[in-house]
């Protein structure tokens, strides 16, 4: 069995923020919520997550999993410390309990499972984390014999000069015999600089360890400031890019572009410079997105283009053509071989096959049949003042320039709507509707100068 301990008791000072540093977004998921999709890989029969600082925001934010037990750090007294408040809890467990950091936000699955296995494999009270850091600045040194068994950890600043020469550092990453470890926890001492109860010294009561060194050291960079947050997140980029690239996706100019891990793209598509992809979006095969669009949360259906726009919380079907300067918002559906033009606007609606709104429209809280053609500058009134209201407008339907439909409407098939018309009522199917003033023209006729 495996238990996951998540420290994320500490405020952050560094961050500048009232936020909680366990809080901040990392590419569209906090630093807390990043570590515990991570631990899944081990699937571990408890998940702990120690907080302290604005704990109730900590809690809030995790709301949605029912398996994350919250435990209480009311005094910041240290990794030790934090570990300490897991003994009522675990009084019965048999196990191994991994530790992980809420501000390491980088860390692999591969690289836990790989902790858990060497752990398991060798029999150990305790494996360790470590990488060789080009400057190790900060971190605690780690000290090993020739096997990797642990000889012994001293944090940054209790090093000696020659000490600190050692770069390989301990990551604060372990995994322990949960019972072997509960026997040495309430003897932790805090004889510091920092008159804090360190985990490192559990360590050094147990045997064996051993260190497990981490192929890529960017994994195991915490983030205390603004500036360590931006690197992770040009790390997280890199990674990801990589990824898509090696999938066989076009990345034009990769630096201009960002993909959270969140996202899903198939093979063949392109992606345009200055474009922006977020949360949970799939990019089907054969789709150009970009430039300058950005996709947050919307599934794009095979062989679309995107071309600097902006949907969001939609699904767009195959074929279909999308902008320049087209905005889908507010669970828009799209159907196929669509075309969403210039200064269009779609919200809460549902557009059918073939259908077209080519330029200066606004469609809200609308329903379209297949095959209608909404005619520029289009507008569906759909607000009261108090209520939003449907609009309806059936199969090969077409509507004039300058129209306006006064929700709540229908329009049935086969509906012409004369250009500049103000619909209020409903129209049925096979029929021209006109609601406009009649043209007055008057021969002869002009506006007199003042003097005249």
């Amino acid at each position: 069995m495996v238990a996951v301990a998540i420290l994320a008791a500490g405020r952050g000072t560094r961050m500048k923020s009232q936020l909680p540093k366990v809080l901040h977004p990392l590419a569209g998921r906090s630093l807390i919520r990043r570590i515990l999709d991570s631990s899944d890989c081990v699937s571990p029969v408890r998940r702990f997550a120690i907080v302290g600082y604005r704990g109730d925001l900590v809690k809030a934010s995790l709301a949605d999993l029912s398996n994350v037990e919250f435990v209480e750090q009311t005094e910041q007294l240290g990794t030790g410390h934090a570990i300490q408040q897991l003994l009522p809890y675990l009084t019965d467990f048999q196990g191994d309990l991994i530790v992980l950091n809420g501000d390491v936000p980088l860390l692999r699955p591969e690289t836990i499972q790989n902790l858990l296995q060497t752990h398991k494999s060798n029999q150990n009270a305790a494996t360790i984390l470590t990488a060789h850091l080009p400057n190790p600045k900060g971190y605690g040194r780690v000290f090993c014999d020739g096997q990797n068994l642990l000889q012994q950890i001293v944090e940054d600043r209790d090093c000696t000069g020659a000490q600190r020469q050692n770069r390989r550092i301990n990551a604060g990453i372990y995994c322990f015999n949960w019972e072997k470890l509960a026997q040495v926890l309430p003897g932790l001492k805090s004889e510091n600089d920092q008159q804090e109860y360190y985990l490192t010294d559990a360590v050094n009561y147990l045997n064996p360890v051993m260190a497990l060194d981490v192929e890529d050291y960017e994994e195991i960079l915490g983030i205390n400031d603004r500036k360590q947050l931006a690197t992770a997140y040009e790390i997280l980029q890199r990674r990801v890019k990589e990824a898509w690239m090696t999938a066989g996706v076009t990345l034009i100019s990769p630096e201009t572009i960002t993909i959270d891990d969140t996202v899903q793209i198939e093979p063949d598509a392109i992606i345009e410079p200055q474009t922006h992809l977020r949360g949970k979006t799939l990019i089907r095969s054969g789709c150009r997105i970009g430039p300058g669009s950005l996709i947050e949360n919307s599934e794009i259906g095979e062989n679309v283009t995107a071309m600097y726009s902006v949907i969001a919380d939609s699904v767009v079907q195959s074929g279909t053509r999308i902008g320049p300067y087209a905005h889908l918002r507010g669970h828009v559906e799209v159907g196929s071989g669509c075309r969403i033009g210039n200064f269009v606007e779609l919200k809460n609606s549902q557009l059918g096959d073939c259908t077209n709104v080519a330029h200066l429209s606004y469609l809200g809280d609308a329903q379209l049949g297949e095959k209608v053609n909404i005619g520029a500058g289009t507008i569906t009134a759909n607000y009261d003042g108090v209520k939003k209201h449907k609009t309806k407008i059936g199969d090969r339907t077409k509507t004039g320039s300058n129209s306006v439909l006064v929700a709540p409407i229908t329009l049935g098939e086969d509906v012409t709507v004369a250009a500049g018309s103000v619909l209020t009522e409903d129209v049925g199917n096979d029929a021209l509707a006109i609601a406009r003033s009649r043209q007055v023209v008057k021969p002869g006729w002009r506006l007199k100068s003042p003097e005249e």
